[in-house]
């Protein structure tokens, strides 16, 4: 570790931390209906809007209706992408002639990017469409961001409103969140990294000739290996920074091609990958600041924040030592850190990025539900390619994916303020509200919920042959590779040990249901506890009221979310990445 990577990791830091409170602010007031900067030009666009599509702006919903709308229209917009997806071939933009995608993969797809996942099991440069990309993937990554910004204000409604059962309308949440919101930062941000060299054009790819032909092995169908010159080479491009900056700033993940952020279109410069970066970490920072403004305690807004950034912090720590510290099964390799090298593992990961951007990038995409990467996870020594998997385990709360990291992280307040209420003896409450049994029940579900799918998925797939014929290692790094596509699956974060072939029956069909229900049937508890939030009174703060805006709670929530998810998957951690560390100091590899 070296004291240039640690500064770019605290500007990094220091970034996202500027941005917090105007765009918190700023989000504020478009979910209050109050005066921005943008209505004169997106006020009347909102209510043309309105008027095509039937919206009555003024209309209440209570949370169950807010999640039958919610429900509703990520449906339709899933199976529209799944047709989209199996007629690619048939419309247009598509100069390439690609065929349609086949029916389990344009399932898992369509799956991955309705419910913010943007899990991959295709290159996206050879398998789908422009239009595809564009009016699919690109416009569910807007879509799905927005809904999960809208449930998270929803959530901070249900705390800050009483004696109601109204918590607004998700038809003009929606509107409001990608007009107001998404829409303008992508222009910006958009135009930004086509400065820095991502690509953006609708042109057919590029066939050139190779300055050196090369000599690969093939093997054709018949299982026969032979050899052949290649002296040619198809180089991709298309309308990816359209697509790049909604990626990260919607926390998306889905790369429009395989390599994902590693490929220089997508990610060509530090300066690009510094602003992807904090693109990361942005909206879900900013939703904090929301949160202290809307309920009216700024302070408990930071101290959420703070309680990230101490989650995020052991993070990239634990993930930059391990791999700076290298592999010592490399014997010969010199991994010390000179003028001439960056030291450490340098296996699966850019040189221009080095091991400090590289673990950065592996923490923050998965501390968030972004799932980009800049590297390869599975090429990570075992302890480094653990804290990945351990962050998504947490629940992805430290930032968060945009929106469900904000209402994941009130799950954890609310078993805190519970924890804390049983240790003076009194009833918990939460900013002046009771929190009661249904309130700790419906926190329950969600984190068990989350726990039993990933789990019964990785038992069951890894003592049957279609599950364990798609890994590329055996023993603990094989059973990582396994857990961590569910982990990652039901996380909705989209990244993968790369190793696992996911291009399966099994895996397409089992990854897409794990997709589904680690979205829609996690989120549906958190809305009942802010229906049932927000119909309660408010009670003046005490002598003996648990104070949620200071250090004694930051600390609290985060040990917290430690005990209650981190021990939950112990034993499968000590089977996987634990196990393998250990064989690794002992001379042994998979």
């Amino acid at each position: 570790m070296t004291a240039n990577g640690w500064f770019q990791i605290f500007l990094v830091l220091a970034v996202a931390f500027a941005v917090t409170k105007p765009l918190g602010v700023f989000m504020a007031q478009v979910f209050n209906r109050e005066k921005t900067f943008l209505d004169p030009v997106l006020r009347p666009i909102e209510r043309l809007v309105y008027r095509l599509t039937g919206v009555d702006e003024r209309h209440q919903m209570r949370w169950t209706e807010y999640a039958a709308a919610m429900l509703l229209f990520s449906g339709v917009s899933m199976a529209l992408l799944y047709v989209m997806e199996r007629t690619q071939q048939w419309l247009p933009f598509n100069p390439q002639k690609l065929a349609n995608v086949p029916p389990a993969l344009a399932f898992n797809t369509a799956a991955s990017f309705t419910s913010n996942t943007n899990w991959q099991n295709y290159s996206g440069e050879s398998t789908m469409s422009y239009l595809t990309q564009m009016a699919g993937l690109a416009y569910h990554n807007f879509t799905s961001a927005a809904a999960g910004i809208v449930m998270a204000i929803v959530v901070i409604r249900g705390i800050a409103r009483k004696e109601t059962e109204k918590l607004g309308n998700f038809w003009v949440d929606m509107t409001r969140c990608l007009l107001w919101v998404l829409l303008p930062l992508c222009l910006v941000g958009a135009l930004v990294l086509v400065s820095q060299g991502v690509v953006q054009n609708l042109k057919p790819y590029t066939t050139v000739e190779l300055s050196e032909p090369q000599t690969v092995q093939v093997t054709g169908s018949d299982g026969k290996t032979s050899t052949q010159t290649v002296t040619q080479q198809v180089i991709a491009q298309g309308p990816i920074a359209s697509q790049e900056v909604i990626k990260e700033l919607g926390t998306n993940g889905g790369g429009f091609f395989n390599a994902n952020s590693a490929h220089p279109f997508e990610n060509p410069t530090p300066v690009s990958n510094f602003l992807e970066l904090v693109m990361i970490f942005a909206i879900s920072s900013g939703l904090t600041y929301t949160l202290g403004r809307m309920t009216g305690s700024p302070r408990h807004g930071w101290a959420i924040w703070g309680a990230m950034v101490a989650l995020f912090l052991l993070g990239v720590a634990a993930t930059y030592w391990a791999e700076a510290k290298g592999n010592p099964l490399l014997a010969g390799t010199d991994q010390r850190f000179s003028q001439l090298q960056p030291g450490g593992n340098m296996e699966g990961k850019e040189v221009r990025f080095g091991i400090a951007n590289s673990a950065l990038w592996a923490a923050m995409t998965t501390d968030t539900s972004c799932g980009a990467v800049n590297s390869m996870h599975d090429s990570f020594t075992p302890l480094g390619g653990m804290v990945p998997l351990i962050n998504i385990m947490l629940g992805e709360v430290a930032f968060g994916g945009v929106g469900s990291g904000l209402y994941g992280v009130v799950v954890f307040v609310i078993l805190a303020v519970f924890i804390a209420g049983l240790m003076v003896g009194r009833t918990p409450e939460y900013l002046g509200k009771k929190i009661e049994a249904y309130d700790v029940q419906m926190a329950m579900l969600s984190i068990l919920i989350m726990t039993f799918i990933i789990l019964g998925f990785t038992a069951f797939a890894v003592v049957r042959p279609f599950g364990t014929s798609s890994i590329s290692n055996p023993g603990p790094h094989g059973l990582s590779q396994i857990l961590y596509l569910y982990t990652s699956s039901v996380g909705n974060n989209g990244s993968a040990f790369a190793g696992l072939n996911g291009n399966t029956m099994w895996y397409n069909t089992s990854g897409a249901a794990a997709m589904l229900l680690g979205r829609f049937f996690m989120v549906i508890p958190v809305l009942a506890i802010a229906g049932n939030l927000a119909k309660k009174k408010v009670a003046p703060e005490s002598v003996g009221t648990f104070p949620v805006t200071g250090v004694l709670f930051s600390t609290l929530l985060v040990s917290t979310i430690l005990i209650v998810s981190a021990l939950t998957f112990f034993p499968a951690l000590s089977l996987g990445p634990i196990l393998e560390h250990l064989m690794m100091l002992a001379g042994k590899d998979f």
